[in-house]
């Protein structure tokens, strides 16, 4: 996975003519210690030092020397650190320009069973934010008129 996290990385460089530094975080899926190493290394070889912005959302879940035997799932490790560690720092303002390369593996019991190697993906996204954002009040005569105009929506019989 860590070469598509390469490539996806590079390519969004490329696209938005940014560099590393001009982001506030840049987070890959679950590359591991092991893919962390590997895309650091092959980073460097084409140019890009990905500094103390970088981490990877399986590393930032688990403490380095907790004894956890396996990574996590890459789509789980994701969208854990994105909706509990990522948007709090966007709403407050902490983070401002994200880079978020989800990574994974495309799996194939007939591929496995064949021996044949497998295929790594990686999407990225740039997620910007101009906080902070202030939290909306609403009443309760607001909310249950908001509740009553979405219950007509779905035509949902009140009790």
């Amino acid at each position: 996975m860590a070469p598509a996290a390469m490539e996806t990385m590079i390519s969004v460089f490329k696209d938005t003519n940014t560099k590393p530094e001009d982001y506030d975080l840049i987070v890959t899926g679950d590359l591991g210690k092991l893919g962390v190493e590997i895309l650091l290394d092959l980073m460097e070889t084409q140019g890009y030092k990905l500094g103390k912005n970088y981490g990877d959302c399986g590393q930032m879940m688990f403490y380095y020397d907790q004894n956890v035997l396996m990574g996590g799932s890459g789509c789980g490790c994701s969208a854990t650190i994105f909706n509990s560690y990522i948007v709090e720092r966007l709403k407050t303002g902490q983070l401002r320009n994200v880079l978020y390369i989800a990574t994974g593996a495309l799996l194939s019991t007939t591929a496995c069973q064949q021996g044949e190697s497998i295929p790594g993906i990686a999407h990225g996204i740039v997620i910007k934010s101009d906080p902070p954002f202030k939290e909306k009040t609403v009443s309760q005569n607001e909310k249950k008129k908001i509740e009553k105009e979405i219950k007509e929506k779905l035509k949902i019989e009140e009790k």
